[in-house]
């Protein structure tokens, strides 16, 4: 075969690999700022229900401070720290999934399928009914766990950089190991310890106040920014490990910041909301079809992701009269079908996904 001339094998190149540039494209800008309008419609709805109503209107001017004295009680003292951490964990689960599935190249690597909220659950049971907390309480245990989690899964699965199947396939062993852990611990435990548990690893909003908000705040005030730093990171790993390390990349500094980075992010959103299911996982694919991008974005990700947490508050709340669901039972119903989705796909496809 005749060898290309280099003009022509440059040609090739950028006809057969996605851009690596920092360009946004219009599409994308467009989905964030719809995917934008929608969460903060969902945020002051949110807001607005309960016992005593509230309408839209006195809800932004109850958050600006003016207004009847009462609403403005009702609205930032009582419901504003529950919108907002659902807003935040949304986020957070969103940005990580995205960061996990460019990670691995896999759309069904999610911090909840490798273990991660596993893990933080296993260690706020294992707090619960053997008295372990040490007076720290469930958001430091969910902190706790999801971390040492997420060090044995890379433990167990380096081997040259620790792959994207390698952690895939570790996690998943990881998993079911944290969850029968659980599962025994929670037959040991007394009732009321065992209710206690059931409650937070479902994944609640209710009863959320200003010290989950302000832990998680901060966090993603400096989580957020060094996700999106990496986005350079995140293009070229999408064209191979030979490809990215060719284009100047530090391949497995880079894989293993990305996976610092989303296991923070979905540590500390466990601990505000307990390990909400599926938000991870759906939330990227979701976002990649919006946007039409080779990668989930993340921006667009953590917009979906708060957009699925409030919206399935929202369900929780009214589907049944007088009765508030966990967010989490929402979300499965949601993300279950996505899931299987995902796996039909990736049979079609005799790739893995």
């Amino acid at each position: 075969m005749t060898a290309l001339p280099g003009a022509a094998r440059r040609a090739t190149f950028r006809l057969t690999t996605p851009p690596v540039s920092g360009v946004v494209r219009p599409r994308l800008l467009a989905v964030c700022a719809a995917l934008a309008v929608v969460v903060v419609l969902l945020f002051c709805w949110g807001i607005s229900i309960g016992d005593y109503r509230v309408s839209l209107t006195g809800v932004v001017k109850a958050l600006a401070g003016s207004g009847d004295p009462g609403t403005v009680l009702v609205v930032r003292q009582l419901r504003l720290p529950r919108a907002l951490t659902g807003l935040l964990v949304g986020i957070a689960f969103g940005i990580s999934g995205a960061l996990y599935q460019t990670m691995t190249r896999n759309p069904l690597a999610s911090p909840d399928m490798i273990g991660l909220t596993e893990g933080a659950g296993t260690a706020v049971v294992a707090g619960i009914v053997l008295g372990w907390d040490g007076g720290l309480g469930t958001q430091a245990l969910g902190l706790t766990g999801a971390f040492a989690t997420a060090v044995l899964v890379y433990l167990l699965a380096l081997k040259n950089g620790a792959g994207g199947y390698r952690i895939i396939l570790v996690g998943v062993g990881v998993s079911w190991m944290c969850t029968s852990a659980t599962d025994y611990l929670l037959a040991r435990g007394r009732r009321f310890e065992a209710q206690a548990a059931l409650g937070w690893l479902v994944g609640n909003l209710n009863g959320r106040t200003w010290s989950q908000v302000d832990m998680l705040g901060w966090a993603m005030l400096v989580l957020v920014p060094l996700a999106l730093g990496m986005g350079r990171w995140m293009r070229t790993l999408q064209l191979g490990d030979d490809v990215a390390a060719g284009l100047g990349t530090p391949v497995r500094t880079a894989r293993l910041a990305l996976m610092v980075v989303g296991v923070a992010l979905i540590a500390f959103g466990t601990a505000a909301a307990g390990p909400v299911a599926f938000v991870a996982l759906a939330a990227p694919q979701i976002a990649q079809r919006l946007a039409g991008t080779a990668y989930p974005p993340p921006v667009a990700a953590g917009l979906t992701g708060a957009m699925v947490v409030l919206g399935s508050d929202l369900i929780a709340r009214e589907a049944i009269p007088g009765t508030e669901l966990p967010v989490g039972i929402v979300t499965g119903v949601i993300g279950a079908p996505v899931l299987l989705w995902l796996l039909i796909r990736a049979n079609r496809a005799g790739s893995g996904g």
